[in-house]
């Protein structure tokens, strides 16, 4: 069953993907530098001089009674040659002492001086002076069969009473044999004798020499430094394990487990941290106490033992302060492998929020496949198209953003550029996709709302020419002021023709061909054939009023009158009443234009007459009182009707 993320709540499945991470070379040297640290610490830790056994080595608090009952100590005095002293001291009940303390405690102070100095043999000096000749056998029957070290002097201050030391001298020469030891047993009488043998310098106040020693301060020192021998082996193995583990740590797929992957490691490597800054100030104040009698006093010289615990300290530091390097170096770049795996993360789950969005847009966008019919549809899709570019400013602002970011992560040598680099070239392709497409856009709604403009344009100017043709009087029209007043009206309303730019069908499929579909190029098509019929129509009527403009008059013939001739004869000229020239006039002049709506009604009525044109007829009459008459073919009512629908 899957478990839940203890920060984001969300199930985690058993065995949830994880990311391989290719380890580089110096993560590798820095690893083996670690560990190779923190081994070498801990060998020191067990085996440096302090703890030599390979089965679990006694220490000073697991013995701790017994050695404060002092029947032996090891004062830290040394023989001519280095040979580590051991002192049996006076001690009524040594007799009674259990075999399993004896042997404790003799093991556990010989496994304190160091290897070199243990090879060399240890010196022991057994003071009975005064005791009985019963204790000094009982003593060296002990350490005979019990001393687990190399001996090389046994030296045996005897009983200072006459009897006890007169059976002494006796008893050794008689049971010498029965000791079973190797090595040469010095009977003493005095500790002037043993000054012969060894310095004063490296005898205790009760041997009559000069060496500083107290057995409490001494188990101190001994508590204090294995405490800090176990602190350091300690410390060296978590390290060791932590190391392996960060080296072993596979890097999540996701935000939040990867922070808690972060918070974790940091949080044991702060701990971490404390325990070494803990053990570097254990040892710190165990050297000061160590140290203290030569502190005190420049005339006090340390024991060769007590030097041998200086040196075992500050090695101890040293290597700790060596480990504390190594793993502070592997740390950083694990800690900066994981900030950058938390990047990666975050910068992730950001490219997949942006490009949802970001397609989302781009379907939104493509989605905007109309380019209208209409202005006012053409000016919604371009409000529409307004809307969808400010929505998408933000995102695109983002995903800039995003891009930048990804590139300063493989400027700052992100482990995973091979992964970064292809996402910062989508995001910029999309990011410029929908940019140059929102521009393809405008300008393709643009072009329509051009086109559409000069469409409207066009049609309205065809029906202003229409609604001009059938608004110019044809009474007004006949006289040659008005027909110049029409052909003048028409010419300026031909010059505003200009502005449509529709005149040229073949430069305006050009400008607009991309945008042309079937039912904008029928519509198109349309206006520029009633376009071309509309003009058609201005043509035959600038046709009929350039006629009616020019003036027609007859010459004047210049007639002598005759003499003879009678006042009374009446001119041969037949006079026309004038009532009969209007009503001529009245019957071939039509009306006035009719509206729209009745030249329609009129074509519908009339549809089976004549296709021919209305005559109009100017009549001019001459000055002699002849008369001409002019018939100009004007366009028909059902054509000027065709053409304003």
């Amino acid at each position: 069953m899957a478990s839940r993320c203890r920060k984001c709540g969300q199930q985690v499945p058993r065995n949830p993907p994880f990311t391989a991470v290719r380890i580089t070379e110096g993560e590798m040297k820095s690893y083996h530098d670690f560990i190779g640290g923190c081994i070498r610490l801990e060998r020191m830790a067990k085996k440096d001089e302090i703890m030599q056994q390979e089965i679990r080595p006694l220490v000073a608090v697991d013995i701790i009674e017994q050695l404060h009952r002092q029947f032996a100590i090891l004062s830290g005095g040394r023989g001519k040659d280095g040979a580590p002293i051991i002192t049996f001291p006076e001690f009524a009940g040594f007799s009674d002492i259990p075999d399993e303390d004896f042997l404790n405690v003799v093991t556990y102070l010989t496994s304190i001086p160091s290897l070199e100095a243990a090879s060399i043999g240890f010196i022991i000096i057994i003071d009975r002076r005064r005791d009985k000749w019963s204790a000094v056998k009982a003593s060296l029957t002990r350490i005979a069969g019990a001393f687990p070290g190399n001996l090389q002097l046994v030296f045996v201050l005897r009983p200072s009473r006459f009897i006890q030391r007169t059976i002494a001298d006796i008893g050794i020469k008689l049971y010498r044999d029965d000791f079973k030891m190797k090595v040469p047993i010095i009977m003493l009488n005095s500790v002037s004798d043993l000054h012969g043998y060894i310095d004063k310098s490296q005898l205790t106040r009760e041997l009559g020499g000069t060496l500083e020693y107290g057995h409490s301060q001494w188990i101190h020192h001994r508590t204090a430094i294995e405490n800090f021998a176990m602190t350091v082996k300690t410390t060296a193995q978590m390290l060791q394990t932590f190391g392996t583990d960060l080296a072993e740590t596979e890097l999540p797929n996701d935000v939040q487990c990867t922070e808690e992957l972060l918070s974790a490691h940091t949080d044991h490597h702060s701990k971490l941290k404390d325990e070494l800054k803990l053990a570097v100030k254990q040892g710190a104040t165990l050297l000061t106490c160590i140290r203290e009698p030569v502190t005190r006093s420049a005339n006090s010289k340390l024991s060769p033992d007590e030097l041998e615990n200086v040196a075992t300290v500050e090695r101890l530091l040293a290597q700790l302060d060596e480990t504390e390097k190594a793993f502070d170096q592997f740390w950083t770049k694990h800690h900066l492998k994981l900030e950058q795996c938390l990047q990666l993360r975050h910068f992730e789950h950001d490219f997949r929020e942006v490009k949802l969005v970001l397609d989302n847009l781009m379907e939104a966008q493509a989605g905007f496949a109309d380019i209208g019919d209409s202005v006012t549809r053409v000016e919604h899709l371009l409000r529409e198209q307004k809307q969808l570019e400010e929505k998408g400013q933000e995102p695109l602002e983002k995903a800039q953003s995003l891009a930048l970011h990804g590139e300063q992560l493989i400027q700052n040598n992100h482990y995973a550029v091979d992964s970064i680099r292809p996402k910062c070239v989508e995001l910029r392709r999309i990011c410029d996709d929908f940019t140059n497409e929102t521009k393809k856009k405008y300008d393709i709604l643009g072009k329509s709302l051009e086109l559409h403009k000069q469409l409207d344009k066009a049609s309205r100017w065809c029906e202003a020419g229409i609604y001009l043709l059938a608004s110019q009087a044809v009474d007004k029209c006949q006289s040659q002021e008005g027909a110049e007043t029409a052909l003048v009206e028409i010419e300026k309303f031909l010059v505003t023709a200009k502005e449509h730019q529709l005149s040229n069908p073949k430069e305006f499929y050009n400008q607009f061909d991309m945008i042309l579909t079937l039912e904008i190029k029928a519509n198109a098509q349309r206006i520029l054939q009633k376009l071309e019929d509309v003009q058609e129509m201005f043509d035959k009527r600038q046709v009929s009023l350039k006629k009616l403009a020019a003036k027609q008059t007859r010459p004047v013939q210049p007639v002598a009158p005759h003499p003879e001739s009678s006042p009374k004869r009446a001119s041969p000229k037949i006079t026309r009443p004038a009532g009969v020239a209007t009503n001529r006039r009245s019957t071939e002049i039509p009306c006035p234009p009719k509206s729209i709506s009745e030249v329609e009604l009129s074509k519908k009525k009339n549809i089976k007459k004549t296709k021919g044109g209305i005559k109009i007829e100017v009549m001019h009459e001459a000055s002699q009182g002849g008369s001409s008459r002019v018939l100009v073919m004007s366009e028909s009512d059902e054509n000027l009707s065709t053409r304003r629908r």
